[in-house]
């Protein structure tokens, strides 16, 4: 059974399924690091077993997002989390606080084929971070991330750099894309609809925090544009939701497709089979992608 929120306020039940889920990714791989007297980054070599320590951190952890999830201030957060787009950022404080997101979106920042994480490498560091803030205001609904973006856990300044240290990774040149079978379609959709905010080249604009969406994973593509379109992402450029409400699903991967095939420049692409050397003895599981999706 698919993991889903059993309540109609998305963060009072963070710590259910998708939190818990996030929180074991950290539990597991990440907080013995952050631990004092641990503070080894080859502990992911050895760390193949949840033992007693993370156990007893998950529910640590579990307890303290449940507290913090309900006592929360939305629009302090957002000021708060609003300030980081102005810091001047460390780009190596950003690479230790980005082993935490490497967790899912892998040391690469490329996400993953079957769309459940996108790929954040390149993505403009004004952009993650109003993302983050939306998530951390509740204004867009994302559990699992949710307990990443804990002011009282991570500092501001923390995921500014992070987000800096993201935008600076070389991005998949191998991302997922769809079957191929309707671009002339989904060419004139962009151009018609897309283009004008994000860019010929789906660019985006940083100045606006308007995302690049180039090179971006297909499946994640795709579930977000639904979900702008049917009003789930609260966070939408409501303009945005106007123009694509009757988009059919025909349109949808059309236009997506197209998106996922819009090139970054060549020096912003990795070679393929490219690893971050900053996280050498980085331990991958590798999950098969599910069969119905295209590459």
């Amino acid at each position: 059974m698919p993991c889903q929120r059993q309540h109609s306020e998305p963060f009072v039940t963070i710590t259910a399924c998708a939190g818990v889920k996030a929180t074991l990714a950290v539990a597991w791989f990440v907080w013995p690091q952050m631990l004092p007297g641990l503070q080894n980054e080859r502990y992911l070599e050895n760390h193949m077993k949840i033992s007693s320590l993370a156990t007893a951190a998950l529910a640590f952890i579990c307890l303290c997002l449940f507290q913090q999830a309900v006592a929360d201030d939305p629009e302090r957060a957002a000021a708060e989390l609003e300030k980081a787009i102005h810091l001047k950022t460390d780009l190596e404080n950003g690479r230790k606080v980005y082993l935490l997101c490497s967790v899912c979106h892998q040391p690469e920042g490329w996400g993953t084929v079957d769309g459940e994480y996108p790929q954040i490498a390149g993505q403009h560091t004004s952009v993650s971070i109003k993302q983050l803030a939306d998530i951390r205001a509740r204004n867009r609904d994302n559990p699992t991330m949710f307990p990443f973006t804990l002011v009282d856990h991570l500092t501001l300044q923390q995921l500014a750099d992070a987000s800096a240290y993201a935008a600076q990774l070389p991005m998949n040149p191998e991302n997922a894309t769809g079957a191929g079978d309707d671009l002339e379609h989904g060419k004139k959709l962009y151009e018609d609809n897309c283009a004008h905010c994000h860019g010929e080249e789906g660019e985006g604009v940083a100045e606006e925090h308007m995302p690049l969406i180039q090179g971006q994973q297909y499946r994640y593509l795709v579930r977000q544009f639904e979900w702008i379109r049917d009003g789930k992402r609260r966070n939408a450029n409501p303009d945005m939701v106007e123009q694509i409400k009757n988009f059919t699903a025909r349109d949808v991967s059309a236009v997506m497709d197209y998106v996922s095939r819009l090139r970054p420049p060549k020096k912003r692409l990795a070679e393929p089979g490219w690893r971050n050397p900053d996280f050498p003895d980085y331990w991958r599981i590798h999950f098969p992608p599910e069969s119905s999706g295209h590459h």
